[in-house]
């Protein structure tokens, strides 16, 4: 399923309307799970403004986000008619289910999470793309299933879904290779340490360009430096499927061109980080 993700995204960027608001300057209220670096503020989405799309089309704000197509041949309506209530309640249920960075009133990075037992609930596939249709995305009647709460979890661990600065397709974005990424991570692993959550999972590739350009998912490097480590290796299954579309070929002939055997540049880490 992961494999129609590397493609399909790989396929279908598309560029959306950016807002050009001023940055956020002077004094602001930055409540206790925010960090802030120059102008851009990390914080815990809100039911206020549920980011219901991702960014492969750059920065977003309140009056932007409805506007493109999250992805061509899918309905926009329809995506947005799921997910807002799904976003929002998990929101409800768990108290958040996003980290947002912020230049002023421009989203320019998030980082999706959802507890392990939900993910679960959602599977075999991965099934919660907020992109996508079912079932790489969310049955349209999912928000109505009983989430349980955190005491009711045997297994209280949070997976993140997918991570992303605005845009990761635009290698002249100036929000890329700023440290956005890693202070979203310290913003959920302050947020999580203080809800009772035991430990924190992430899915990592080999530390390619490509892979970050067409998924958001960041590299085993980056886990391992903000204090994850490996519990599972394993073989991506797209990277084992026959490649119509090159993007197999594509990625080995990066992991070659940096001295990557093949072996590495198909593996696939769960990171772990446990809390105490």
């Amino acid at each position: 399923m992961l494999g129609k993700r590397f493609h399909s995204a790989a396929m279908n960027q598309y560029n959306a309307d950016v807002d050009s608001a001023g940055c956020l300057r002077g004094a602001r209220q930055i409540w206790r799970n925010a960090l802030v670096s120059g102008d851009v503020v990390t914080e815990m989405m809100s039911r206020e403004f549920v980011v219901w799309r991702c960014l492969h089309g750059g920065p977003m704000t309140a009056t932007t986000i409805d506007e493109p197509a999250p992805r061509p041949g899918v309905s926009r309506a329809e995506l947005r008619a799921r997910n807002v209530p799904f976003l929002s309640r998990m929101t409800e249920v768990y108290g958040a289910c996003a980290v947002l960075a912020r230049d002023g009133e421009r989203i320019v990075g998030h980082l999706r999470f959802y507890p392990k037992a939900v993910c679960d609930m959602a599977a075999p596939g991965p099934g919660l793309c907020m992109q996508q249709a079912f079932p790489n995305g969310p049955a349209e009647e999912f928000a109505q299933r009983h989430f349980p709460p955190l005491e009711e979890i045997a297994d209280k661990t949070l997976s993140v879904h997918c991570m992303m600065t605005a845009s990761p397709e635009r290698a002249d974005s100036p929000y890329l290779r700023k440290g956005i990424g890693s202070r979203m991570v310290r913003t959920l692993i302050d947020w999580v340490s203080r809800q009772g959550w035991r430990g924190i999972e992430a899915t990592a590739y080999a530390d390619l360009p490509t892979i970050y350009s067409v998924t958001g998912q960041a590299g085993r490097t980056f886990w391992e430096k903000l204090g994850f480590r490996v519990t599972e290796r394993s073989v991506e299954p797209c990277f084992e499927e026959e490649d119509s579309e090159g993007f197999v070929a594509g990625l080995l002939k990066e992991a070659a061109e940096r001295g990557m055997d093949a072996e590495a540049a198909k593996a696939k880490y769960t990171m772990r980080l446990d809390l105490t």
